[in-house]
Formats: C-alpha cells, structure tokens, sequence
C-alpha cells in the first residue's frame, strides 16, 4: 500500500499524531511560524531543547523531543535545512526524505508536518509544499518485490499530514503537494522498473506497461514488433536485437493535451533491458547493472504517465526502442553494416555501443512528427561518468535555448546537467571507410562522439537536446533522498523541463 500525502488546514499545536515534523535553518535563534506555536504550547521545553544545542539545525540533522502531554502529539522532530544561505529547495528534499526515514525506522505510521506559511529557502509556498511531499516519497522508496519476508517485517508509513493554518496555504499546499506526489510517484516508477531484473522486465513487459499507462489515461499506444519494425526499414535497432531471443518492441506513446494541430514535443529513451556488450562482451564485474539499461526508456514511460495526470497543456510522444543486447549466434558482429530507418549506413566496430544504435532509429521515427522538440534519454556512455562523475547528467544538442532551459530546471530541481561541445571536429572522429559512420569515435570523448552519432538522425531544423544519464542512474550509497542502486534521476527533470516548455514554449 503506497503512503498517501494529505493536506488539511489546522492548528500544529492542536493536531493528534504520532509526530510534527518541523523543518529549521542552521543557528536560527528566532522562534517564529510553528515553532513558536509549538514553543508556547510546550511552555517553553521547544525553546530549551533548541538553545541546549542538541539540535543546531545542520542539513538532514534530526532531533526528537518527546511530549509528556503538554500536546496532543507524543513527539515533536526537528530537522535542519542547514546554513539559509545557500539553502535552497532541494535542501528540503533532502531534509524531507531523511526524517521521513527516521520515521519509519521509528516504526510510526504516520506523521505530520507544517507547512511554512512563507515558504523556505525563498520559494513560494506551492514550491515548498511540493519539495516536501517529494522529499518524503522518494525518501521513503523501498524495492522489496523479492524478499517477502522482509517486506512483512517492515512497517510502512501510510500517511503524511501536510498541515496548513489559513486557507491561503491551504490552497497553495495542496496544489504543491499534489503535483511532487505525482512526480515522485513516477521517480518510483523508474526505480522499480529497473530493479525488476531481466528474465522479469523484458521488452514485452514494458511494451505491457506502456499498455497499462495508456489505457488508464486515454493516451495512444503503438507497438511495432520485429516484423513491423523490418518493414518499416529498422535496420539499426534490429541489428541489436537480433542475438537475443527475447522479442524486441518499439514503442510508441501519444498524449494529447493540446490542440491536434499543435507540434508534439517528442521523447525517446534507450530501453536495452540487458546489455551483455552483445560480441563485444563486458567484464563480468558489474554486469548484473546492466538490467538498468532501460532507464531511459523507463523515464519515457512513466514521464508520459505523470504529464497525463498533471493534464499539462501539451502534445508529446514518448518513443521507446526495447530490445536485449545478446551474444547470439545471430548477433551482429564488429564490422558489419547495418541501414537505419534513416537510410544511412552504420558500420558497428563495437556491438557494447549498441544505446545510440537504437536510438539512432528512435530519433528517425521521431522526425516523422515534425516535433517541435526532441529530448531524448539513455544510459549511453560509460564516459560521461568520467567526465562528470555520478552529480551531473550530460547534456549536449543542436539548440543552446533549450540546453539552458534543461541546464536552469535541473539546478532547480536538484538533478542538475552540464553541457558538453558538440563541435564539427568531434563529427569527423566517426566518420567511417566503408558506410556513412561508424558506432564509435576512439578513447576521446566518448560521451561527446556518441551525441555527434545520434546528431546524424535528427534534422537541424527541429530543437534536440541529449541528455545522457550513465553516471546518475546508479547509486553506489544511499543518500537522503536517492537510494543505492537505480536512482531514478532523470524523470525528475523531463517532467519538470516540460512543465516548464508548457508554460513558456520555445
């Protein structure tokens, strides 16, 4: 049973819970807002264990004090936001998802928290409501689909009171609260697909879920099989697929928020639902990851799940080429050339750089919209993490509007991007002997050849941007509110990116 965000106005000094939660900056000496209610009703005891420096409010800190009836809840949590400058949204994200996990551990099902009638870190108090129920959710994520016992064992917070005092902020909570559960119900989404390993989530089972999402929401669902896709001249995707028995899907999601004649923005995300390196096998260290190379793909999906439920003001296609990448005897193998639905010929000297083989396809389909955006999303380069390590997304493109709007939205949000060149010079290391280009341009810039690849299937009249998510989608720890393994970022930004396209179009 998934936990339900609530919002209803009242009085926190009056409310009935297991816990109030109240967020606090670093070395704050004023007692305003909750606090202060809080502080009189406990005839000072807040003011006390505040000033004892027990608590000092630094980032995710949390501090508990405990009722002896003074209110009608047992206890009352104090959780930092650290020093108010920079102190920033993604501060209460972080903040949210740590206490929310304190909470569990402390096995309550439920808690409360007061939303800042002013809002924190300068954000209104829609922002700042959405920031908290998005911190709480994604803090709270757990994959226990395969260890029944455990997830008998564990005892889930069911509800999270988003507490309002006027009907201003009653209002503006609730629409904020409302939207960060549908976008981190979605980041959850991604998790779980791509903790589902492989002999589980396979192209059919995606192809079945974008099925499920589009029967839900009235939203159209195409899904091209092997021989749809060979008539259709898939040449690229098919080359990856045909080692593996499993059979591929391209899949095609239509949602339609705005008028028909409107220009779709399209998104397409790599779906290799594993990727052994194909011929060009990889080490054997790691390789169980490899069931996440379909995030991507996964983003797609529950992106175009989320926009519906936000019913934005939009058109957009989500395109998601599904296939494993397999060491068959069909395999196709370093050398051979293969002719995308482009028409362009592609010679594969490595059969592990198979993402951008796939998308290559992915993005000629999508012209076919004449979109007046392409976003796509992969797990495409190991490179990216040595570029940017596991803190930034790689983002490059033929459009430097919409590389600047990704770029502010993400350091929004906390999933932030940073732009790699993609100069002709970079063009010219994959160009090819023996077909138009090949799938690899040498050791340098790897991240960057392989978005000069995919540049070769997108027209230059249509706004494209690249995000390559290789060094983000995976985490080695936990942190406050991204747990170890798949992390989901990148879901995140594309919902936010076009709510901000929905607003203030290109």
């Amino acid at each position: 049973m998934p936990t339900t965000i609530k919002v209803k106005k009242g009085h926190i000094e009056e409310e009935r819970t297991e816990a109030i939660v109240v967020a606090r900056y670093q070395d704050d000496v004023k007692l305003d807002g909750a606090v202060a209610h809080l502080n009189r009703a406990t005839r000072g005891r807040l003011r006390t264990h505040i000033r004892s420096g027990e608590f000092q409010g630094k980032l995710n800190q949390v501090s508990i004090l405990h009722l002896n009836g003074e209110l009608p809840a047992k206890r009352i949590v104090l959780v930092g936001l650290g020093k108010k400058p920079p102190a920033r949204l993604d501060s209460i994200r972080q903040a949210m998802g740590t206490v929310s996990k304190a909470m569990r551990s402390l096995e309550l099902p439920s808690f409360t928290l007061a939303i800042p009638e002013r809002g924190i870190a300068g954000a209104t108090v829609e922002a700042t409501s959405q920031a908290m129920a998005e911190g709480c959710l994604l803090g709270l994520y757990q994959f226990l689909h395969y260890q029944p016992s455990r997830a008998k064992e564990t005892k889930p917070v069911r509800t999270i009171t988003l507490l309002a005092r006027d009907e201003q902020t009653l209002k503006m909570g609730r629409a904020g609260a409302q939207r960060g559960q549908v976008i981190a119900e979605a980041a959850n989404s991604v998790r779980d697909l791509c903790n589902h390993p492989s002999n589980v989530l396979t192209p059919t089972t995606l192809a079945a879920e974008a099925k499920t999402i589009a029967k839900a929401r009235g939203i159209r669902c195409t899904v091209l099989d092997r021989a749809k896709a060979k008539k259709l001249g898939m040449g690229a995707f098919l080359g990856v697929a045909q080692g593996s028995h499993e059979p591929p899907k391209f899949i095609v999601l239509e949602y339609s928020g705005a008028p028909k004649k409107t220009r779709p923005i399209v998104l397409v995300g790599k779906a290799v639902t594993f990727d052994t390196g194909g011929i060009s096998i990889k080490p054997s260290e790691n390789m169980e990851r490899m069931k996440a190379d379909m995030t991507g793909g996964a983003i797609v999906l529950q992106t175009i799940r989320a926009i519906a439920n936000l019913k934005l003001p939009l058109n957009v296609v989500g395109i998601v080429p599904s296939t494993e990448n397999m060491p068959g005897g069909l395999a196709t193998k370093p050398g051979d050339i293969l002719t995308s639905l482009s028409g362009k010929t592609i010679e594969v000297l490595n059969t592990d750089a198979e993402g951008r083989l796939i998308l290559a396809d992915g993005l000629a389909y999508a012209m076919r919209y004449k979109p007046a955006a392409v976003i796509d999303i992969a797990t495409l380069t190991g490179a990216v993490f040595v570029a940017l390590g596991s803190h930034a997304i790689g983002v490059l493109g033929n459009h430097d509007a919409l590389i600047n709007r990704v770029k502010k939205v993400g350091e929004s949000i906390g999933e932030r991007a940073w732009q790699l060149p993609l100069w002709d010079e970079y063009k010219e290391q994959i160009k090819s002997d023996v077909a138009d280009i090949r799938n690899i341009g040498g050791r340098g810039g790897g991240t960057i050849t392989a978005a000069a690849f995919l540049s070769h299937f997108v027209d230059d009249d249509y706004p494209w941007v690249h995000l390559d998510i290789a060094g983000t989608d995976w985490g080695e720890s936990a942190r406050p509110y991204i747990p170890k393994g798949p992390t989901g970022i990148g879901s995140r930004l594309v919902i936010e990116l076009l709510r901000d396209l929905a607003s203030n179009p290109l």
